[in-house]
């Protein structure tokens, strides 16, 4: 797995993009995996920091849960169907490491956003990349952008 900054080196126009995307709407979907293994999809808000992607999730939330027990996970960013014609879609996958040193990402956020979760109470997590797509539409094609770590990345134009 890579780290974002390791992905956003070898990636940078990639990485723009996919930030770009994320930070248009900060509400974003996260697909986890249930205990049975069924797929739940929960609203988060991704946060491209120091290097790094992170989510902040209410204590033992479901989703917090999920990640916990099984660390995969895909994240969408918010489309809608005049979003995705002007300004593309975006997607990460990989798995999500629980944060428990939650000090100095809190100390940034805080620095960064003037916000601060209530008595700094939230489940945090750093996630590494394994895939990150992006798809635009370019006249009247489809293209879509897909790194793979260790494979690099690959370009689909679908009409």
């Amino acid at each position: 797995m890579a780290t974002w900054a390791e992905f956003a080196a070898e990636q940078p126009e990639l990485a723009a993009f996919v930030e770009g995307r994320f930070a248009a709407d900060r509400h974003a979907l996260i697909a986890t995996l249930r205990k049975d293994g069924a797929p739940r999809i929960s609203g988060v808000e991704p946060d491209f920091a120091r290097g790094q992607l992170w989510a902040g999730m209410m204590l033992d939330s479901l989703k917090s849960r999920d990640l916990r027990r099984d660390p995969r996970f895909s994240l969408h960013c918010n489309t809608t169907v005049a979003s995705m014609t002007t300004s593309g879609d975006a997607k990460i996958s990989g798995t999500a490491e629980f944060w428990t040193d939650k000090e100095d990402y809190l100390k940034d956020l805080y620095d960064r956003t003037g916000w601060m979760p209530e008595g700094g109470e939230l489940d945090l997590f750093r996630f590494d990349v394994s895939e990150v797509v992006s798809l635009t539409v370019e006249g009247d094609g489809m293209v879509v952008l897909s790194w793979r770590e260790g494979r690099g990345v690959r370009r689909v134009t679908k009409k």
